[in-house]
């Protein structure tokens, strides 16, 4: 019943290559992140907005070669809703990465924010092995649960991280405290539109059996 509901044709089949080129440009956005945070290189930093105007491209080929007749009607939205969610992510890391430029200050806090940072990447890479799992028709539970689980532990440094600028971090003005506050926003985002986007494969994945 699976591949008789999803797997139609070459329509199909293209689309799913590019669905997970989509999902691998995710991937690729978030290692050049952690890289730029880890090594201060602003031109890695310049790559992260290189990949998002190539996913944007990626995405609006995908949209419009479902609404061609890419597969059964009742799984075009939710692919398109699940590519779109995907897509969002990437602008999580656009976002962050925006604020680097614009004067962001890291001190005493670049090790938790390079943690948050590939543990991002950890859940996307597990996204794109879920999508591959879906492909084949396979169970997803698992998968899910351990995006659950990066999103988990991001969560808890995030509050930790937190409480302690609240305590010691000195922030100059205004705008470096709303630059800072962006950045940490975005970053944490990643997760959890990827545990959205994860969820949303997870009830695809349940309408095609």
């Amino acid at each position: 019943m699976f591949k008789k509901s999803f797997w139609g044709g070459s329509k199909e089949v293209e689309v799913i290559k590019k669905i997970k080129k989509h999902i691998s440009i995710l991937c690729s956005t978030c290692q050049t992140f952690k890289s730029a945070l880890e090594t201060e290189d602003e031109e890695l930093i310049f790559m992260v907005f290189d990949l998002e105007r190539e996913a944007d491209i990626v995405r609006r080929e995908i949209i419009a070669h479902i609404y061609e007749g890419a597969f059964l009607p009742f799984l075009r939205p939710n692919l398109c809703q699940f590519v779109e969610i995907v897509d969002e992510a990437i602008d999580e890391v656009e976002d962050a990465a925006q604020r680097c430029i614009l004067g962001l200050n890291l001190e005493g806090i670049k090790e938790e924010c390079i943690k948050i940072a590939s543990l991002n990447l950890e859940a996307c890479e597990m996204l794109s092995l879920s999508f591959e799992a879906f492909c084949q028709g396979e169970d997803l539970r698992e998968k899910n649960l351990a995006i659950r689980i990066y999103e988990k532990r991001i969560d808890e440094i995030k509050i930790d991280l937190i409480k302690r600028l609240i305590k010691t971090k000195q922030i100059g003005n205004f705008w470096e405290g709303k630059i800072l506050s962006d950045f940490l926003e975005a970053l944490v985002n990643v997760s959890d539109v990827i545990e959205d986007a994860s969820d949303h494969l997870q009830i695809i994945n349940i309408s095609v059996r």
